[in-house]
């Protein structure tokens, strides 16, 4: 069966160090591209991890820490990866919840630009668990009829995620479903946007889950004291959540969406605050003080004249006469 592709549809799975997507790395990827035309593009990169793999972990994939010591780190391949899957929707087994979260952390932490927006997300396992209900293992083995060989490495678990979607969409064709309002559809097609939005009915905002859009499109809170509130909300009665969230052991992706949540929010406060503050009075207006002018005095000829004190004009000397020269005379008969 050919899939109905308007751009390429890229699976792809990841094998890490753990499940933890903060903290583990990835060890190995593969990618089959699946293109309009029927034909497939296959790559497969093992990665350097920069920590110990975990022993629990190598018994799972089969990958030691031997078997990647001289292979490239993420953030050295991560313009190839990039340039691999740029143009395409992407597809896994429960990769909604793990492989894309992780694969967009490693991004992340490369300082390489991923972009998810306008993408379609389909998780094959979500449809199994909608429709059936079961694991990799038994999905392949239920829809396809046989055991998956080298379960657990990377090619082999994405080879049978590819051969399962296309036996659900031939399975589902015309295969009702009802959800848990009581709504009824069709919704396993031959379409990726149809089956991207049946892989993504818990409307994920960040992808690991820890916010999800309600019916109105409003990012809420989905785990701890604050689940089901909305996230806004969670910010105007307690401010300080957005940092400990930032802070916390929380995927980057996540925090990079709460942080865009974050600005939103201080924006349309601040907006809210500009507006209600009462109109300012125009500034009366001042009259300019005059100015000062000293006194007009009359000025002489004497160039000097400015800078000598103020002093009274002398009275011209009276003629001398007899009252005069009586005082004089007793004046000097006293002394």
């Amino acid at each position: 069966m050919k899939l109905n592709l308007k751009r390429p549809l890229a699976f792809f799975d990841l094998e890490a160090t753990g499940t933890n997507i903060g903290a583990d790395r990835i060890v190995e990827i593969s990618v089959i591209k699946l293109n309009p035309d029927g034909s497939e593009d296959v790559k497969t990169w093992r990665v350097h991890p920069e920590m110990p793999i975990p022993l629990e972990s190598s018994l799972i994939h089969g990958i030691y820490d031997e078997d990647i010591k001289d292979e490239r780190t993420f953030k050295q391949l991560a313009p190839e990866v990039a340039e691999f899957i740029a143009a395409s929707d992407l597809a896994g087994f429960n990769s909604n919840k793990f492989d894309i979260p992780m694969l967009m952390e490693e991004f992340l932490r490369a300082g390489v630009i991923f972009d998810l927006e306008n993408r379609h997300f389909v998780d094959v396992q979500n449809i199994f668990h909608q429709m059936e209900q079961r694991t990799l293992k038994a999905a392949y083995k239920f829809y396809c009829g046989n055991d998956i060989i080298n379960a657990h490495s990377a090619e082999a678990d994405t080879r049978a995620t590819m051969e399962v979607l296309l036996a659900q969409i031939e399975k589902y064709e015309n295969v009702e479903w009802e959800d848990k309002k009581g709504n009824k559809s069709i919704p396993v097609t031959n379409e990726v946007e149809a089956l991207h939005k049946f892989t993504n009915l818990n409307k994920p905002v960040d992808f690991a889950g820890r916010m999800v859009y309600n019916e109105q499109g409003e990012e809420l809170i989905n785990f701890g004291k604050h689940k089901g509130k909305k996230v806004e909300d969670v910010f105007a009665v307690e401010p300080s959540y957005y940092s400990w969230m930032m802070q916390g052991d929380f995927p980057l992706y996540t925090k990079r969406k709460l942080e865009e949540i974050y600005n939103r929010f201080t924006a349309k406060k601040n907006a809210e605050r500009l507006a209600a503050r009462p109109a300012q009075p125009k500034p009366a207006e001042t009259v300019a003080p005059k100015e000062f002018k000293k006194p007009d005095f009359q000025k002489s000829n004497n160039p000097h004249h400015e800078n000598r004190p103020y002093k009274k004009p002398e009275e011209p000397a009276k003629p001398v006469n007899d009252d005069m020269l009586q005082q004089l005379a007793l004046k000097f008969k006293k002394s």
